[in-house]
């Protein structure tokens, strides 16, 4: 039976860069590998354009208006949709979601790294792609973790 990962990509990684497209490459030949988007960049500046309030609480970014919480999903659904494309062309073998359910028809937003916790019993092994500048705070969050690793990305990737 094939091994399976889960790979929490913060959404400033979200336009595959060489650099992450050679990391997946040979997971995907190991794993069945599934992708979670992350889009805090984004989603925040949609909500300041758009004047949407939110507050980060403890699990993340709480959305009171449905919405703020519609506009989160579109820009979830977007990156989804772009990093879909990008390995379709690389022939990289995975398959990308979203952190929304949607629990009797309401849109409940789970933070990629909570959702990386909720995931943790049902795979493997699970990876938080994220920039090298917010490495040493996700060591720390999932220290304890024993099947989560944390692997950090240039802030910038040089042209």
């Amino acid at each position: 039976m094939r091994k399976t990962a889960l790979v929490k990509l913060t959404g400033d990684l979200a336009e595959l860069r060489p650099d992450v497209l050679a990391w997946l490459r040979p997971l995907a030949q190991e794993y069945f590998i599934v992708i979670c988007t992350g889009g805090g960049a984004r989603i925040n500046q949609r909500f300041k354009e758009e004047n949407i309030p939110y507050i980060f609480g403890k699990l993340g970014r709480e959305i009171g208006s449905f919405k703020g919480r519609q506009i989160a999903r579109d820009e979830l659904e977007s990156n989804q949709a772009l990093i879909q494309d990008q390995l379709a062309l690389e022939k990289i073998s995975a398959t990308v979601i979203i952190p929304v359910l949607d629990i009797g028809s309401v849109l409940c937003h789970v933070n990629g790294d909570t959702f990386i916790q909720t995931a943790y019993l049902g795979y493997d092994k699970l990876f938080v792609l994220t920039l090298e500048s917010r490495k040493t705070v996700k060591l720390e969050q999932f220290a304890g973790f024993n099947k989560v690793e944390v692997v950090g990305f240039p802030d910038v990737y040089p042209l």
